[in-house]
């Protein structure tokens, strides 16, 4: 028997198991903003990990409720090691399960974040766990980050992700996959946000309107030159997403602000984009703009390590009998790091749909298959040699 017809039989049989987990996960609901929601899951992944003898660090939070660390204990001085990346909060509130409930049906599990991605968080337990259970050693040790601020953009978490990046061979983010189709992320958007705050003059609209200088006028020319940035052939898109200003409707407009999403597809655009924004200038005579904000995670490209790294998981797929793609997401996420300094791939978690959407679900059938070629993964030889 092949060492993938092996590892799909072993994890086909566990499918029940990893389907009772993952319920138990999507029951501890766990917003990103909500620190204290988080020491349940964090403490659980914690045991599971401490069950396959794995050293596992609960790393504290400050804004954050914190991040899981798990590491092999047989790395041996100088053994390459490999990364997977997780994340368990969610961007839903405490109370979604009673209007959005775990229910399985038809093969589908639904519930908030089964598929962004507490799906993912089990791939990776049940990966180590097959591991063990074949009696194998990979020769790249696996090391382990779930945090739980990748929602909210990685702030307090990046700088752990950043110095694992640096340290390891490659890296697995068992974020979902790209759609149903189950397409492994190769590429993804870098993302930005920016503020804009216009400070004009107030004065009375009807006594003496040309005492005062319209912060909202000069906002509207701001964001025509924001909307004229986009480049939809090149995957730039510059949107802005909430206005506010003025105070009453029978006074010129003191003060405005614009907040602004940016995605761009290649570091090259990003530089662009970024110093565009921050050359806007006024002008209204007596208006002046402030501007704050930056693209705070880079693209992942298409580069060389992590299209080598593509080859090797396609290679494994094609011995699982599983047509893999890759593509392009437009959101962000740890992998858009880890990308700038060791091969990655991302989206090697759950099949399904419906990421941050009332009908998220995970087909249970295909969890043994995803976590089967994650665990092929683990037991590749290193890329670097």
């Amino acid at each position: 028997m092949s060492d993938s017809s092996e590892v799909l039989m072993h994890l086909r049989a566990e499918q029940n198991s990893m389907t009772a987990l993952l319920s138990d996960l999507v029951l501890m609901e766990t917003p990103s903003t909500d620190r204290a929601s988080q020491a349940q899951i964090l403490d659980r992944l914690k045991r599971e990990f401490e069950e396959i003898d794995y050293r596992v660090i609960l790393v504290p939070g400050r804004q954050s409720g914190g991040h899981v660390y798990a590491a092999a204990k047989y790395r041996a001085r100088g053994q390459p090691a490999q990364l997977m990346l997780g994340h368990c909060d969610t961007v839903w509130p405490i109370g979604t399960l009673q209007s959005m409930p775990l229910v399985l049906e038809e093969g589908r599990l639904r519930g908030p974040g089964v598929y962004d991605m507490k799906a993912g968080l089990v791939e990776i337990i049940y990966a180590l766990r097959a591991i063990e259970s074949l009696g194998r050693r990979p020769s790249v040790a696996p090391l382990c980050l779930i945090n739980s601020d990748e929602e909210i953009g990685s702030r307090e978490s990046t700088r752990y992700v950043r110095a694992l990046a640096q340290r390891v061979d490659r890296c697995m983010v068992l974020e979902p996959s790209l759609g149903p189709s189950g397409k492994i992320k190769t590429a993804r958007k870098g993302v930005g946000r920016f503020e804009v705050t216009v400070q004009g003059k107030a004065a009375h609209a009807g006594l003496d309107p040309g005492a005062g200088a319209s912060a909202i006028l000069e906002l509207s020319h701001v964001i025509q030159k924001l909307f004229k940035m986009n480049d939809p052939e090149h995957g730039t898109s510059v949107n802005v997403g909430v206005i506010d200003g003025g105070i009453r409707p029978n006074m010129v407009a003191p003060q405005s602000r614009a907040i602004i999403d940016v995605r761009v597809q290649t570091q090259a655009d990003a530089v662009r984009i970024e110093n565009a924004i921050h050359g806007l200038y006024a002008e209204t005579p007596g208006v002046s703009l402030t501007i704050e904000g930056s693209i705070g995670r880079p693209p992942m490209e298409p580069t060389e390590s992590n299209q080598q790294l593509w080859r090797v998981a396609q290679k494994l797929a094609d011995d699982l009998d599983l047509e893999l793609e890759q593509g392009t997401a437009g959101g962000g996420s740890d992998g858009n790091t880890t990308s700038l300094y060791t091969a990655t791939i991302d989206g090697m978690g759950a099949v399904g749909d419906g990421a941050h959407a009332s009908h998220e679900f995970v087909f249970t059938d295909l969890l043994p298959v995803r976590c089967a070629l994650l665990t092929l993964l683990l037991l590749a030889p290193p890329l670097k040699t």
